[in-house]
């Protein structure tokens, strides 16, 4: 096989349940590529079963990266990340294989296209600061010292979220600067993966059938052994990383086991809020991911089920 020497990184990706998996690992097998993963969870060793990880014959399959790379219990963090893709990318490409970017992951996936990481550096005791009037004083007051510091207005800064209002407030009280200065200078910056071709599928399936699938899965999952696997990672300790243990079908899992959860409504519970994922999942498609033209050469088959003119897009940037 004569491999394309232009750096390209193709990129699949979908909603939750969607198919992806498959998908990504046929293509890459007819195409001589490996897998690099923005999939939230697939970092994270010991969450198998409620990250629908790839079974270990599927990752036998293709050369897989950035699966099991972090402790259950410690975050993974995006700047990490993106240093840890970029490291798999060079290799893969040193190497001459083709490489393929896949998962539903919005926040990892957009690495590939835009710059996320900005170059505002908080020294800690200013962090502490403001998590101390966040504490003692309330959101409001944050967003009160944050208006002082922003004449001009926050822009679309979502001031109900704590999370969000502490880190602008961070970010301009260390740089001096406005949020709409500092969103200037961010737009400016190069991503990570400036200079590569990006070609990009976004997977779907109709309604009906991703609700059916869902189902499915929620079954298959709980069948495999969910709720022993989330007592284990209990017993690692990974209620310390919120991204893991806050993401749907464990922390369902853990309301079960801490009685706030009816054990026959389990299953319901981790298919209504992952059916409620998947809304979001389309949204942020639809909106956040850039321009592109329809293309028909990717993947090269279907899967059973699957219309390419119905259900996918295949797009190039």
């Amino acid at each position: 096989m004569t491999l394309p020497s232009e750096k390209i990184l193709h990129v699949l990706t979908g909603p939750t349940a969607a198919g992806k998996t498959e998908l990504a690992l046929r293509w890459a097998e007819a195409n001589g590529a490996e897998i690099v993963s923005c999939d939230s969870l697939l970092f994270y060793r010991g969450m198998d079963i409620g990250a629908a990880k790839p079974a270990p014959a599927e990752l036998a399959r293709v050369p897989h990266h950035l699966i099991d790379v972090c402790p259950c219990d410690e975050q993974m963090d995006i700047s990490r990340y993106i240093a840890l893709a970029r490291t798999a990318v060079d290799d893969i490409a040193a190497r001459g294989r083709r490489i393929l970017v896949t998962g539903g992951s919005g926040f990892y996936l957009k690495a590939f296209f835009a710059p996320v990481v900005d170059d505002v550096a908080v020294p800690p005791a200013l962090r502490a600061e403001i998590a101390a009037q966040l504490a003692a004083e309330g959101l409001p007051a944050l967003v009160a010292r944050l208006r002082a510091l922003n004449p001009a207005g926050l822009g679309a800064l979502d001031t109900a979220n704590p999370r969000r209002v502490t880190r602008a407030l961070e970010r301009c009280r260390a740089s001096g600067r406005t949020l709409a200065g500092l969103a200037g200078d961010f737009a400016r910056r190069p991503g990570a993966f400036a200079g590569w071709q990006i070609r990009l599928t976004v997977l779907d399936r109709a309604r009906e059938e991703l609700n059916a699938r869902i189902a499915r899965r929620t079954d298959a999952m709980l069948a495999a052994g969910l709720v022993d696997e989330v007592r284990r990672l209990r017993a690692l300790g990974f209620e310390k990383n919120a991204s893991g243990s806050g993401a749907i079908g464990y922390r369902e899992t853990l309301a079960m086991l801490d009685g706030k959860l009816a054990p026959e409504n389990l299953a319901a519970e981790i298919t209504r809020n992952t059916r409620a994922l998947v809304k979001k999942q389309r949204t942020w498609f639809r909106t956040q991911l850039p321009a592109h033209e329809t293309r028909s050469d990717f993947p090269p088959e279907f899967p059973p089920g699957i219309s390419p003119r119905d259900h996918c897009r295949h797009e190039v940037i």
